[in-house]
């Protein structure tokens, strides 16, 4: 994977950091892509200008494209179920997104134990893919190494369709990380938030190692513990410092 690109026609939804980057690297690796926000096409003429992709409307963004990412806030994700309502069963679904109660609200299943991928698929009635969910803006904009790199960093996807799946995969070879299946999205919260997978910067061999050692009961605490850390008011975080401060509360 990654070594020969395939032209996949992508709709991105969401221009945020990581949204805009995915949407840079794809059309850099000679994919074609459709981008959207909240705020319409014209407040994003000087960033498609900029990279090459198209400024387009939320429902422009899912139609006649092979594969959707999906990188809004993750509270907005209800919302979208009208819009992905008439999106063929073959186009491939890939979820960026991650849960923070005390930012996004509160959601009981997902407090009670189901995975957040598992409840996205609920809402969209429709299978997701998780990738990109567990990795920093900074990271994925300025952290690309070549194709059989010993210390290219690892990134997993998660979900329960194989070719929708391998698509992901590919997407993720091919922004310059090296990809790893990473079972279902029953599974999905071992890349969570909380989790020694979560935005600590592994090789392959590092990542599937954290992945078994995810431990889903304090996953959450860790998650909630990091999160306060980081916002407090007034300090100020390095991304080096965020990558080893996620390591040294999730070992």
């Amino acid at each position: 994977m990654g070594e020969e690109v395939i032209e996949v026609k992508i709709g991105v939804s969401g221009a945020g950091n990581i949204g805009a980057t995915l949407a840079r690297k794809l059309v850099a690796c000679g994919h074609e892509v459709k981008l959207a926000n909240s705020k319409g096409p014209e407040s994003l003429q000087n960033l498609v200008s900029e990279i090459g992709a198209h400024a387009v409307t939320k429902e422009e963004a899912v139609s006649e494209v092979g594969v959707v990412i999906l990188s809004i806030p993750f509270p907005k994700y209800p919302d979208l179920k009208q819009t992905l309502k008439n999106v063929p069963e073959k186009v491939v679904v890939i979820d960026t997104s991650n849960y923070y109660p005390g930012r996004d609200g509160a959601i009981i299943e997902v407090d009670d134990g189901k995975p957040v991928n598992v409840w996205v698929s609920e809402q969209f009635s429709r299978p997701v893919i998780k990738a990109w969910n567990a990795v920093l803006a900074a990271t994925l904009a300025d952290n690309r190494q070549p194709t059989g790199s010993s210390t290219r960093i690892g990134l997993h996807v998660a979900g329960d369709d194989t070719h929708a799946e391998a698509v992901a995969q590919d997407l993720v070879e091919d922004t310059g990380f090296i990809a790893l299946a990473a079972g279902s999205l029953e599974d999905s919260w071992r890349q969570q938030p909380g989790t020694p997978a979560y935005c600590t910067e592994l090789t392959l061999p590092e990542l599937k190692m954290a992945l078994e050692a995810a431990d889903k009961v304090r996953a959450p605490q860790n998650r909630d513990a990091l999160i306060a850390k980081f916002m407090v008011p007034g300090s100020q975080f390095t991304d080096e410092q965020i990558v080893a401060t996620n390591r040294a509360r999730t070992a």
